[in-house]
């Protein structure tokens, strides 16, 4: 569903909030955005600028599955079916995005935002960013972008990921597009960080129809029906970026990372920006769903996995929960090595059984204290790569991450009798035959 169609469906459906009343993008769009937990919003009247500015539209698993088409249950599944089966979207020759085009930008005049007091600038972060590899091709991620001039940004690119590989190889200036205002399947595509070689928009277009434009001044594409398109190049001058608050709602330090420069601007008649405030439900959302496939791939290798799910309380990050059919007794340890192959930056799975409602947390714990016993349970890697976001880990200038990683087997043990370990249900009756 196109961004436009869709944000029309969720406010005729009452699950969008309108804001007309004028509010500034210095901290008060944020904390409104913090205070309403995140539901799908658009303040129509920001001041000093002409762009409506909107957010939420990732900020739930419900509200995906909506944009997509499917249903929480069935979103997993969705997303595996569109990384197995890339489709090749089709190219327009005018685009929505390009109905206005800004020679000269003027990024005073875009309603980036201040996020939270200690920020190291105005910063873009709902920043779909779209590269070409020579020898991989296409790449598309998101890279937070820090406002420094009337043109430039620094551009957080991270070690090891596409695209600061290929900005590290390549002697000029790398062409990027940078696109705002996106669909639901884009933003999720986006996310997904497929294997090098395969292409998000194709991954986008499998997930829902989107038509793609050729950059004007880049040899790039585009979708046709973002909101707002930044046209321009990774330099090789590094300049300050952040601090900035990440995923575990602590803040990320200062950096030196590449300027990137903006030679042009498209946009859509009657634009809108789109915000996504840090740390919080939308961002951890976008960051942490989209390794559950990638881990779903993994540990199907291995053993009959049902179910992935990585929590909003590991930061939507570090933390997963893995369900499987368990047939063997070593299925539990192998679906954890397979799990920690799925998403190399996680540092606690816990694998739990089909009769374990993996949302709910309290079960998690009940299947913990029910079924694991830490003497034969446990699996300890030690001196591990691990995330730069876990400010537990062992950090050192120039060198990668290390942490502690632990896999807990939380499943019944094999060859044993499973009634000790079932839940006993009550059943439920109609309550209004004993209260006539």
């Amino acid at each position: 569903m196109m961004l436009r169609d869709f944000l029309d469906k969720l406010e005729y459906e009452g699950k969008l909030i309108r804001i007309k009343k004028e509010v500034s993008h210095e901290y008060e769009i944020a904390n409104i955005m913090y205070s309403l937990d995140e539901k799908p919003i658009i303040f129509d009247n920001v001041k000093k600028f002409n762009f409506p500015v909107f957010g939420g539209i990732t900020s739930n698993r419900d509200i995906i599955a909506e944009g997509l088409g499917t249903t929480k249950e069935k979103l997993l599944f969705k997303l595996v079916d569109a990384l197995r089966n890339p489709k090749k979207p089709k190219m327009i020759g005018k685009a929505p995005c390009q109905e206005i085009s800004i020679r000269n930008p003027d990024l005073s005049k875009i309603p980036l935002l201040y996020h939270l007091n200690g920020d190291g600038g105005r910063y873009g972060s709902a920043t779909v960013s779209t590269i070409k590899d020579p020898d991989t091709g296409r790449n598309v991620s998101y890279h937070r972008l820090m406002e420094i001039d009337k043109n430039k940004f620094t551009a957080r690119l991270i070690k090891n990921r596409q695209t600061r590989t290929t900005y590290d190889k390549v002697k000029e200036d790398l062409e990027m597009a940078v696109c705002i205002g996106n669909s639901v399947a884009v933003m999720v595509a986006a996310s997904l960080g497929p294997p090098s070689g395969i292409d998000e928009f194709s991954i986008a277009n499998a997930l829902d129809e989107t038509p793609m434009v050729k950059c004007i001044t880049k040899d790039l594409e585009v979708p046709a029906y973002s909101e707002i398109v930044f046209e321009g190049r990774l330099t090789k001058d590094l300049d300050r970026e952040g601090p900035f608050v990440d995923l575990t709602e602590t803040r990320d330090f200062e950096r030196q990372e590449p300027v990137f420069i903006v030679d042009h601007i498209t946009h859509r008649k009657n634009a809108m920006y789109q915000a996504l405030i840090p740390g919080r439900l939308e961002h951890k959302t976008l960051m942490g769903m989209p390794k559950e496939p990638t881990i779903y791939n993994e540990v199907s290798k291995v053993v009959d996995c049902k179910n992935v799910l990585v929590t909003m309380g590991g930061g939507s990050w570090l933390h997963g929960i893995v369900q499987i059919d368990k047939k063997n007794s070593d299925d539990p340890k192998k679906a954890i090595e397979a799990a920690f192959n799925g998403h190399k930056s996680m540092k606690h799975v816990i694998i739990i059984e089909e009769d374990v409602d993996i949302y709910n947390p309290n079960a998690i714990e009940w299947a913990i204290a029910t079924r694991f016993q830490g003497n034969k349970d446990l699996v300890i890697k030690q001196n591990q790569p691990g995330s730069s976001l876990d400010p537990s880990a062992k950090h050192e200038p120039g060198k990668k991450t290390l942490t502690t990683k632990v896999g807990v087997d939380a499943t019944i043990p094999f060859d044993i009798d499973r009634s000790k370990y079932e839940i006993v249900k009550y059943k439920k009756v109609d309550i209004d035959d004993y209260l006539g």
